[in-house]
């Protein structure tokens, strides 16, 4: 059974709604984890549309579990994580005009500097992992960094238009498990998950690891954030 990994970035985007102080974000990861949550993912994006400097360093004082910062290559936030050591840093590509992430990490055109980066996080002692596609090249290219973990896109998978193309996205993301895993890699996997196709991806026998957040808090809406993280848990069991 993977990992859950509870991203709360639109906690905070319903809190800059309104410019207000609530939701609180750290609240919301306290209750993720009583329901059952294995971590806690949060991306300080550049424009800090949603999380800010002050909800990493409180979460890293709260969070019990594991403490999961997305974050790009930019120098000051590769600062920012190097002073508050989450536990987890994963790398992953940022455009300031983008909704969302729009897919994995370029590590072959990007070698050199993921290189500077890794080395400053292994200083903090921060473990690092890719925001990857679920490509061979890709992989060989992170292996060849000395990353021991990779995070698969499974962007194209969710938002496939027909059970056909589901289908081919799929075995694209066995496929990349596989190779990663045997690379010696230990293999993590989200994006666009959600509670009607989050079954099929857990059952992936290499993914340790499933990092979901826009789905969680949309249920949570209607149901609640404790029952909305507990009936993912349910449903990746």
């Amino acid at each position: 059974m993977p990992r859950l990994g509870v991203n709360i970035d639109h906690v905070a985007t319903l809190r800059e709604a309104r410019k207000s102080q609530t939701p609180e974000p750290a609240y919301a990861a306290f209750v993720a984890e009583a329901a059952g949550a294995d971590g806690i993912v949060v991306h300080l994006r550049e424009d800090r549309r949603h999380i800010k400097d002050r909800d990493i360093f409180i979460l890293k004082k709260t969070v019990r579990k594991k403490f999961n910062l997305e974050m790009s290559l930019a120098k000051d936030i590769v600062e920012i994580a190097c002073e508050v050591k989450p536990d987890q840093a994963t790398l992953v590509p940022e455009k300031r005009q983008e909704l969302t992430t729009e897919g994995g990490l370029d590590v072959i055109g990007n070698a050199k500097k993921i290189s500077l980066v890794r080395s400053k996080l292994d200083k903090a002692g921060i473990e690092v992992s890719l925001f990857i596609d679920p490509d061979k090249k890709q992989i060989n290219a992170a292996k060849k960094l000395g990353i021991t973990s990779v995070e698969l896109h499974t962007g194209r998978f969710a938002d496939a238009r027909s059970k056909k193309e589901q289908d081919l996205f799929f075995k694209e993301l066995v496929n990349a498990s596989a190779f990663a895993q045997e690379k010696g890699m230990h293999v993590f996997a989200g994006h666009g998950l959600d509670y009607n196709n989050v079954s099929r991806i857990a059952r992936i026998e290499q993914v340790e690891e499933l990092n979901i957040g826009y789905s969680i808090i949309c249920r949570a809406v209607f149901t609640g954030l404790e029952n909305a993280v507990r009936s993912m848990k349910e449903l990746i069991g």
